[in-house]
């Protein structure tokens, strides 16, 4: 026990005591029977600490509950280059102005999903805003509320000029076109059927004509004119109600011409687990519309052949039969991430968003152009100081020369210097 902490039992209502004994902090063990605690809680550990003017009591045991802690991770990196990849998808849009924002784009599911880009300078606008006023009394300050939130309601509506809003529009539209459709198609199939039997039963009648007499002739012969007369008003109608579904269509179309269209480029990310280099950032202008075989095809050219693991997610382009094919061709492992766990490929999401940074004060009008500003991205990336790197202050590229210098020098002792 430290000399400045003395043990004793002595009771709490000791005037030697400090009136801070109500707070007592966790320490040292200094043993002092309670009858109140129940019989499994045991003695109350005390510390008696001697100050200039009075004891301090301090309670070391283990009286409080413990406070809950978080889930805590561990993460490891590749110990050598090479070693391990981190990939992903990375989509931005074809052309692009310079310090606009580019937009959060998922492609995983296999269709893209963009985030909207809220407008920063814009002041809040609410109905609840009616409630800091304390000048008003309830009663009025509900009144304006119910007014002011009618006006957000009518300025909704009122706001279809909006891209987003009319798309909304139109595939709302279209869904109903489709619905309205599928129901006449069923409804034309009941009745084409319901005519084929009927043409069965005029052959079945036909053959038995010989056998019959003159009036019931006539009277099978004027049903029948009467049910082809009636199928032919069908067939009328029925084109009609085409054209009328093809006016629709094209009308759908032409609005869906007449709105900005934006047309998406996919980009490869590839990224050193150890040493976070950028080994090549492949563009697609298929976009959304990129394949698996397109996004192999792309990395056989750019693996290392030491590459022994390859971290994705689980999207749909990284779980095709091709990658399984391309693993063990380069004979490396796929490392398909947990789901709902990206910070799993942190390091690839990480630089997604180091390249869109970088990317926004760019600008470019074609994949061409892009391109060119990839390329530069990649050269200031790789020599730039990274903040990731167990060596603080290095670049990739300066990270990954001492590195394999290093191993270079450790292979060199051991083949040299065995023991």
């Amino acid at each position: 026990m430290h000399p400045k902490i003395h043990s004793e039992h002595r009771p709490i209502s000791n005037s030697r005591f400090s009136p801070c004994a109500e707070n007592i902090p966790s320490g040292v063990n200094v043993a002092w029977p309670m009858k109140s605690l129940k019989p499994t809680t045991g003695w109350l550990w005390l510390a008696l600490i001697p100050s200039s003017e009075s004891w301090l009591i301090a309670d070391f045991g283990k009286s409080q509950r413990p406070l809950k802690k978080g889930l805590k991770t561990t993460s490891r990196t590749a110990e050598r280059p090479g070693q391990t990849l981190n990939i992903d998808l990375c989509f931005v849009p074809q052309t692009h102005e310079i310090a606009s924002k580019l937009p959060a784009v998922s492609g995983s599911s296999g269709r893209l999903i963009i985030e909207p880009i809220q407008d920063q300078e814009a002041a809040p606008n609410y109905p609840g805003q009616v409630f800091e006023d304390e000048k008003l009394s309830y009663t009025q300050a509900m009144t304006e509320f119910v007014q002011a939130s009618e006006k957000v309601t009518i300025s909704e509506r009122a706001d279809m000029s909006s891209t987003t809003t009319q798309k909304r529009e139109l595939r709302r539209q279209d869904a109903q076109l489709r619905s309205q459709r599928r129901k006449v198609r069923q409804q034309r199939a009941l009745e084409d059927s319901a005519w084929k039997t009927q043409r069965a039963e005029r052959k079945q009648q036909q053959s038995t004509f010989a056998s019959r007499s003159n009036p019931e002739r006539d009277q099978l012969e004027d049903r029948w004119k009467a049910c082809r007369q009636q199928r032919k008003q069908t067939q009328k109608k029925r084109e009609i109600e085409n054209q009328l579904w093809r006016q629709k269509r094209e009308h759908l179309i032409q609005q869906w011409s007449q709105l900005p269209l934006t047309v998406w480029i996919a980009i490869l990310v590839i990224t050193d687990n150890c040493t976070r280099q950028c080994l090549g950032l492949p563009l697609f202008v298929a976009g959304a519309k990129v394949t698996s075989e397109m996004i192999v095809q792309a990395l056989k050219e750019l693996l290392p052949p030491e590459l022994c693991f390859l971290i994705t997610d689980r999207g749909t382009h990284f779980r095709a039969k091709v990658f399984d094919k391309l693993a063990r061709s380069f004979e490396f492992v796929h490392v398909l991430i947990a789901r709902r766990r990206p910070q799993s490929n942190g390091i690839a999401e990480r630089f997604i968003r180091t390249l869109k940074e970088w990317l926004m004060d760019e600008q470019w009008g074609d994949e061409h152009q892009l391109r060119a500003c990839l390329q530069q991205f990649v050269a200031f990336y790789n020599d730039r100081p990274h903040q990731g790197l167990p060596v603080a202050g290095l670049s990739p590229n300066e990270f990954a020369k001492r590195v394999n210098l290093y191993n270079f020098n450790q292979n060199y002792s051991v083949y040299h210097h065995p023991d």
